[in-house]
Parts: structure tokens; sequence; C-alpha cells
């Protein structure tokens, strides 16, 4: 039967799926009909012909990409050369919300690479953290491992069909308008202010701009956010965000391998190509090429100082006040004499921008131009970044950011800092010719950090403290041996102390890490440079001129690396300063007084005293609990890091009573109060005792001096013997009977308070270490010493106070005595 039914089954569907002869012919005509009215019409995705995309209405930028716009639509027509090519990609915060910091700031730094498919163009992130050189059997391995993600996709727009420079055309706008995180408000910013989403509606392109080395795209973003630093009425957070495209150099610069004995900025990658048997980390210096002319190689050879095949050109912003553009100029010149050290001469020049007469293309923006900023705004602040190659660390470019009211700062420090010493630092407002100096200074620290130097807190130590009173010592020196430390103004020096000089210029520590750093070794691989540079850094091992030290944040663990300080004895240079603040504070109405002017700037001013006295007593707590860090490697004798004597810091302590805990009367002057503030004196010396107190009680530093004792017995100071001398010098008044004035009984209930929190502290954990610069000393409190000694010292105190209460005839002190013994009570027994 199957059989039978077989023939006929076939036919059937045979008949079915087989159109007619005559059905074809209609469905061909019909396809034809339908097709032959749109022709004109493409379809969606598909490539147009170039001038059908780039219309004659379209404004060209021609630059590294030449960057068309048509209808608030961006073109980007990519060179094929320029495929595969490594571009870097900078992304800034140019204008800010208020409450988010400051505009300038880098938010993201990635290589980028362009890659054609058949219709499309792949934006792709390159990573050079983990590497392996090609010739080596484990490149494979690297290449497999780090594949290159895909941040971006556009279809082809069009193709430019030129013999000698074909292009691919792409349209730009979804990049830099919706939210592409990479390029877009920093993930910590978004958990901060608790973003939701873009609102794409109030998002848009600024510009677009193409330049010969790089393209410069700067766009708005706005966010939806429940918790924006400001104007919470909106609900939204707008900040306008600038990517910087950058072409890296078709050949990397030589590197020059990193020591932390030396400081600079540094990158690092992960190499599996090295011949060790585990995964290594080199990392490598951040500067400028600096290379001798093939011309003048035999000069240099000779020891004749050489100018480089291209100088470091720092350009001063055409909106600079006139008045001060020489003095910016002279900060920048002023490291010359550092890089003679190197082997080259005018190796660093400043120069005026051309007008817009001369050179209407020339552009601050242009990569191929490094410029001195001027940007008018409150912030009382100079920074300056600079732009790196990944690859070797050779810096691209800088702009340094000079905000205006950097000079309300500088005028601030010098009033305060030398104004007992100094007639032209009395006054609110400064002569050009001074304020001119000081500009001078900060210009040249400024280029100091965009030359590779990070600051270096460890070499205003180096100087005796006595030695920045002599006028032929700090002529010859300055006040620090490098202008990179936060050694600001010489608030050591006296009054007697005629023609000492005021602040430091471009030292010693400069110039050796200058030529450290720049001074061209020939003929020689970067692996190969390594011992030559060693023998550099021994030339000058111990002697502290030549010494770095990390600016720590946070926990201050080596009190010889600190911001703000002079000399080599903290407790002798704040005695200095101490006596020169106690000339101001009679002075201050005198010096800020003007008629028909309120009292802001003599309230300034006296929050500029409280602010050195309070720098004073950190840099003398900051020495109890106190570990030296001097950097060693295996051919140098000696530890890395040891203790501050005992002898040091019982003498700080005792400082910080005579000083600190016995109310600083000198400091409460009540004309100056009935000027400027209606109450609210009392709480600020509160505060800055309390804050010393608390520094000093901290968990990390009373952890260090109990591991000091453990390690060298009675050679140590002692915790018991730092909380006894603690004890009986901020209640001294239990053995004497006296009267316990207001600032007192405030000081004591921040003790009890602080044995208090020492009690109920939870461990502290080890912190990021953000480069190595933030130290932090883990502490598991409950099963340290340290609760074990605070509850020991809450009973001793109780006793002590149970025995002075009958001693004590004043009611206000007694009422006091009695509340400690009770607040120590509910700390004991919480029940």
């Amino acid at each position: 039967m199957f059989k039978k039914l077989l023939p006929g089954l076939f036919l059937a569907f045979f008949f079915m799926a087989v159109p007619t002869a005559e059905g074809q012919i209609f469905k061909k005509k019909k396809k034809k009909t339908e097709t032959s009215g749109t022709a004109t019409k493409p379809k969606k995705g598909e490539i147009k012909p170039y001038d059908k995309v780039i219309t004659k209405d379209a404004v060209t930028d021609k630059g590294l990409f030449d960057v068309h716009t048509l209808n608030e639509k961006y073109f980007y027509e990519i060179p094929d050369s320029l495929f595969n090519k490594e571009m870097l990609m900078v992304s800034r915060i140019s204008k800010t919300a208020s409450g988010i910091g400051f505009g300038g700031g880098k938010i993201n730094t990635q290589v980028l690479r362009w890659e054609k498919k058949a219709k499309k163009v792949l934006l792709r992130v390159v990573s050079h953290d983990v590497v392996a050189a090609d010739s080596l059997p484990v490149h494979e391995a690297v290449v497999n491992s780090n594949f290159e993600p895909v941040l971006y996709s556009f279809d082809i727009k069009a193709f430019k069909k030129d013999s000698v420079a074909p292009a691919t055309v792409i349209e730009v706008n979804s990049l830099f308008e919706k939210d592409v995180k990479a390029f877009g408000m920093p993930e910590f910013y978004r958990k901060r202010y608790k973003v939701s989403r873009l609102d794409a509606e109030k998002s848009y392109i600024e510009t677009v701009k193409s330049y010969p080395l790089n393209v410069e795209a700067r766009h708005v973003k706005t966010y939806m956010a429940s918790n924006p630093p400001s104007n919470g009425s909106l609900g939204t957070i707008s900040i306008e965000i600038n990517n910087s495209m950058i072409l890296l150099p078709a050949k990397p610069m030589k590197r020059r391998y990193f020591d932390e004995r030396v400081g600079w900025f540094a990158r690092g990658q992960v190499d599996y190509g090295l011949d060790a048997q585990k995964s290594k980390t080199v990392r490598f210096l951040d500067r400028w090429r600096l290379e001798v002319k093939d011309e003048d190689i035999e000069k240099y050879k000779r020891g004749e100082l050489v100018e480089p095949k291209k100088q470091i050109v720092y350009y001063v912003d055409r909106a600079t006040p006139k008045q001060w553009v020489p003095y910016i100029k002279q900060g920048i010149e002023d490291w010359q004499v550092a890089f003679e050290a190197a082997g080259f001469k005018n190796a660093i020049i400043a120069k005026d921008p051309p007008t817009a007469e001369e050179d209407p293309e020339w552009s601050p923006e242009d990569v191929r131009y490094s410029v001195v900023r001027y940007l008018a705004s409150p912030i009382p602040n100079a920074n300056g970044p600079h732009v790196s190659d990944p690859r070797s660390g050779e810096i691209l470019e800088s702009d340094i950011n000079w905000y205006h009211n950097v000079m309300t700062l500088l005028r601030n420090w010098f009033f305060i800092q030398t104004a007992a010493i100094n007639p032209d630092a009395r006054g609110v407002e400064f002569k050009d010719e001074v304020m001119g100096r000081l500009i001078r200074f900060v210009s040249s620290h400024e280029v100091g950090h965009t030359l590779g130097l990070p600051h270096n807190m460890g070499s205003s130590v180096a100087y005796p403290v006595d030695s920045l009173r002599s006028a032929s010592f700090t002529k010859k020196y300055g006040t620090a041996p490098s202008i990179m430390d936060y050694a600001r103004f010489n608030y050591v020096a006296q009054p007697e102390d005629d023609g000492v000089a005021l602040m430091p210029d471009i030292g010693v520590y400069d110039k050796y890490a200058i030529q450290w750093g720049y001074k061209p070794i020939l003929d020689k691989t970067a692996e190969d440079e390594k011992a030559i540079l060693d023998r550099w850094i021994l030339k000058h091992a111990g002697d502290p001129l030549y010494r770095f030290g990390h600016q720590q944040v946070g926990d201050i663990v080596d009190p010889s690396s600190q911001t703000e300080d002079l000399g080599d004895d903290a407790v002798k240079a704040s005695e200095y300063g101490i006596a020169n603040l106690k000339r101001i504070v009679p002075k201050l109405i005198e010096w800020t007084a003007e008629d028909g002017k309120n009292y802001d700037d003599l309230q300034t001013l006296y929050g500029q005293v409280q602010s050195q006295f309070n720098r004073y007593m950190g840099h003398v707590s900051n020495n109890i609990g106190g570990v030296y860090e001097y950097q060693k490697t295996y051919d140098q004798e000696g530890a890395v890091y040891t203790h501050v004597p005992k002898a040091h810091q019982k003498k700080c302590m005792q400082f910080l009573q005579e000083q600190l805990f016995s109310t600083p009367e000198w400091m409460l002057d009540q004309e100056i109060f009935g000027k400027i503030q209606y109450s609210g004196y009392l709480e600020s010396l509160r505060a800055l005792q309390t804050r010393t107190l608390n520094n000093i009680l901290s968990l990390g530093k009373m952890a260090r001096i109990i591991e000091n004792e453990t390690a060298n017995g009675n050679g140590a100071y002692r915790l018991l013997d730092m909380m006894k001398d603690m004890r009986t010098g901020i209640w001294s008044e239990l053995r004497t009977g006296k009267t316990i004035d207001t600032y007192r009984r405030n000081l004591q209930k921040a003790h009890i308070d602080r044995l208090e929190y020492l009690m109920n502290a939870e461990n502290q954990k080890k912190q990021p270490t953000f480069g190595g610069y933030q130290k932090s000393t883990v502490v598991n409190t409950s099963q340290s010493d340290i609760r074990s000694v605070a509850r020991a010292e809450l009973n001793l105190l109780k006793r002590s106070l149970r025995n002075a209460i009958a001693r004590t005839s004043d009611t206000m002190s007694k009422y006091h005595l009695q509340d400690a013994m009770e607040r120590i009570d509910m700390i004991l027994d919480p029940r």
C-alpha cells in the first residue's frame, strides 16, 4: 500500500512546491515594480558614497582625524594609515559642579586602538600592564590572556577612496552623548552622589577639534542623582568632560628604570619575559625625551653642555595678567641649572604664545604645546599634571593649571610665616615684586612636577635648625635642599637674623634628581643603565641633602618626612615658630587695618595663626610612636626602618605639655575676638588641643610604641611611660589642688573621651597604599595591650580624682572632678 501511494504524494508535493512559469513572471514583475520606486533610498546601515555623507555643507577641521560637523552630527574621517596605531585617551573633568572639587583633574587614562572591519570600526582598549617581548614563547600566552576588549562599535558611513590617503568615515555622536563609562563620570562619584542614570535630554557635545597629533572632544554630561553635592532641588549633576586622544610616538623612547631611593613619578608593568621564576613588576620613569643631537655627541662626551634635539617649551597663557608673566617664566627657567647637571643647556624655556593675528590656529589644546594656563577661579591652588606614554614613560605634554586665588594662599603663608621678621609681609596686599617672587616660587615647584618629580617631604630635615637663621647658609643653600618639599617659608628665622633667605630655590637634591633621571647614558640599553644609576645613588648614600622622603597621607609614620616643616629638630624649629607667632598676634589688628574695611582679613589671618600653631603641634607629636624610613638596597649597610629615639620622644611630650596642653594664653586675644566673632574661641582651642591629643593616642602610634618596647626594652619610650607623662601633665591640678579653668576642664574631658574610645575601638585594618604614599599600622585592638593600658589609666585617674575632690575648694572644679569620676564609672561599667 505504501509503495502505491508514494508516487501520488510525490507529485502532489511537487505541484505545491514549484510555482508555475506564469507565477514566476508575475513575481519578478512585482519585485521590479516595488524596488524601482525606491532605488535612491539606501538600506539602514548601508555604506554611502563619500560625498553623500560629507556634503558641501559640512564644516571640516583638519588634523590627526579630519573632523566634519554637519547638522549637529560629528564625523571622524580616520586615515587608513592610522588604523591599529596606539593612541592615548586622557579624560578630564574640565568644568565641574559646585562641591565636586575643581576642574582639570584626570579621571581616566586608556590606550586605544581603532580597528576596521568590513562594515564596522571598532574602538578597542589596549593594556600595557602585562607584557612580554614578542620574540619569546611566553608572548603568545600573554596575548591570549590579554584579549583587547571592544569599548565601542561604529557603523562605517563612507569610504574616502584616495590613492594617496584613503580614509574611513564614522559618526561619533553616540560615543560622547551616551553613558560610555570610560569617558564619563568616575564610578566613585556615581556612588557618592547616588547617580542612577544619564539624562540624555540634558547631555550634549560642546566641541570636537582636531590637531596634528590629537583630537579634543568636550561634552556636557547630566546625571540623575538622589544625593547631588549642590543644587539639590534639581536632582541632577552636570559636568563638562574633555577627552583628549593623542597619537603615541611610532618609536617609544628608551626607558629609564625607577629606584625608590630617588623620588620620581613612575609607571609599572608585569613583565613575563624576564628571566625570573615569578612574574615581576618593572617600573620606569615618566620623563621628557631629551636626547643629544647627533652632531653634538662628541661635545657631550667631552663634558660640554649641549642643547637637546627638542627643548621642553612652556607657553604662558595669554589670559595671564601681564605683571605676573615674567615671574612665571622665571619659575620655569629656574630649572635650567638642574638640567645643566644632566649635561644640557637651555633644556627648558618659557615663551609667549603667538597672538591670534600671528597664528589663528594656535591653541593650548594642541598636544604639541605645553601651557601654563591661567584660570579665573576662586580655588587657592595650582597643579602640574602631565600626559605620558604608558609604553616608555615619555612625557608627551603638560599643562600647569594656575588658579587666580593661589595668590591668596601665598599671601596667607608668607604673612604668617615671615611677618614677624619681614616688613614686606606685613599687610593684606603685597607689592607686585613681593607677590611676583612668591609666584615664581610656586611656578618653579609646579614645573618640577611636570618634569617627573613628586613631592620630596624628606628634604627639609637635612638642615640643622639653627642654620636656617644664618644669612650666609640660607643664601647658599636656600631653606631646603629641594623645592619639591613643602618647606614653604622660613618661620625659624628671628627678627635679629638679618639677610636670611625666606624660601627655597632649585636645590642640591633637585639638581641631583634631574641629573639622575635625564643625563643621557649613551650606547647602553635601559637594563645596562641600572648599574650606572645605582653607582650615582651610592655616591651620595647617607648624605641627607640627597635623601628622598615620601609624602604621607593619614597616619604620619615617619616624622622626618612631613609637610610644612623645617629643620632637623621639630621641637626647636617649632619653638622658634611659636616665638614669631607671639610677635604677630599683638600686631594683627594694626597690620590688617584699612579705613572703611570690615574685619574679614583679620579673621582670616587669625585663623592662619591657629593653623600654623596646629602644624607645629603635628610636627612634634608625630615623633611620638614615629619610625624613620631611609630607603636602602642590599649593597648598603643599616636598617631601612628605625624608631625615633626615646629621649627625643620624651622631649616632644614635654614640649606639648608646655606649649599646647598648658593653655596657650598668648593666642587668646580678647581684642581680636571682639572684632571677629560673637562666640567660639573656647571651642576653637578645645578642638586644637583635642586634635593633637587624639593624634598621640591613635591606634597606630600606640601599636608602634608597643613594638618598639618589645624590641628594645628600656631603650624605648614605653607605652606606660608615655601614658603616665600625658596623664600627669593634663591632670596636674590633681596634685596641686589649683583651680581648674574652663580650658583645662575641656581638655581633661577630651582625655577621658579618648580613653573611652580606646576601650571600644574596632580593629584597625591595612589601608590602601595609593602607590606607597599611605602607610597604616594593623591593630587588633581587643587583643593588644592598648585596651589593657587604657583601662588601667582610667582606674589610676579615678583614684587620683577621688583624692583630689576633698582638697578642691573651687566649686566648679569640684563639680568637674565629680563628673569625671562618674564618666569613668560609666566607661568601666556601662551597665
